[in-house]
């Protein structure tokens, strides 16, 4: 059964358009889901009905997240941030992890998964942190530009089969500490938290780079999207099986 898998949009206010790189939705459907498209609403009840006619839920990438959501002031290097965006998918995350539903979280969608279930995040990496490697790389998005350091034993060890590989990297924002429940799962050679994950058997993977761009050319971003859909697959089969 393909599993239905809602997919969280970006807005360009000046148009009054909302915009989804196609490699999202196209990873989703490659490895056998089916992607529902989320528009941004502020309405607890339709968000509250997206959660439960959702499978799965992909965090996808995009602009900065107001910091007056994790109790700080706007730092110099802050970007655009998207304020309706972020208390929706907030809201709608908090409610896909209480109904024990797999998340996705990539780049953008890794800190804002972070600060759904109490954590926390760097505004601007290179005015916060020293010692930092080149995290906006000048490659293009499917080139793996830097090494990751992968967690033993971790469920992002078990989808990749090694524990470092190589990855892209187009951030100035990370996740700083990670919720309570959840471990680190991967981090870049500077210490920079580039994975984390729920502690037990739940499917709650944030990740800070793009596999959505690698896809087509490697495998463990293919492995990745497949171990979220099956994931995804169990809820469905769950859902009606409870009917």
């Amino acid at each position: 059964m393909k599993p239905a898998i809602g997919v969280t949009l970006s807005k360009r206010r000046k148009e009054n358009l909302f915009t989804l790189k196609r490699d999202n939705s196209d990873a989703v459907l490659e490895a056998g889901g089916v992607p529902f498209l989320l528009p941004h609403t502020r309405d607890p009840e339709v968000i509250r009905r997206m959660a439960e006619q959702m499978d799965g839920l992909l965090l996808t990438g995009g602009d900065d997240i107001d910091p007056s959501l994790f109790g700080e002031e706007p730092q110099i290097g802050l970007g655009e941030v998207e304020p309706e965006r972020d208390r929706m998918e907030i809201a709608l995350s908090r409610k896909m992890v209480e109904a024990g539903k797999p998340v996705l979280a990539l780049c953008r969608g890794c800190q804002i998964l972070s600060i759904a279930l109490g954590g926390d995040m760097y505004q601007d990496l290179f005015s916060q942190r020293e010692g930092l490697i080149q995290h906006v790389q000048r490659g293009p998005r499917d080139y793996p530009s830097h090494s990751i350091t992968i967690q033993k034993g971790s469920l992002l060890e078990k989808i990749a089969g090694s524990n470092r590989l190589r990855v892209n990297s187009f951030h100035h924002q990370a996740v700083r500490n990670i919720p309570e429940g959840y471990t680190v799962s991967a981090t870049a050679p500077d210490g920079v938290v580039e994975a984390f994950e729920a502690d037990g058997e739940r499917f709650v993977l944030g990740l800070q780079w793009h596999p959505e761009n690698l896809y087509r050319k490697d495998d463990f971003a293919r492995r990745i999207f497949r171990a979220f859909v099956e994931a995804c697959e169990q809820t469905a089969l769950k859902r009606k099986t409870a009917r």
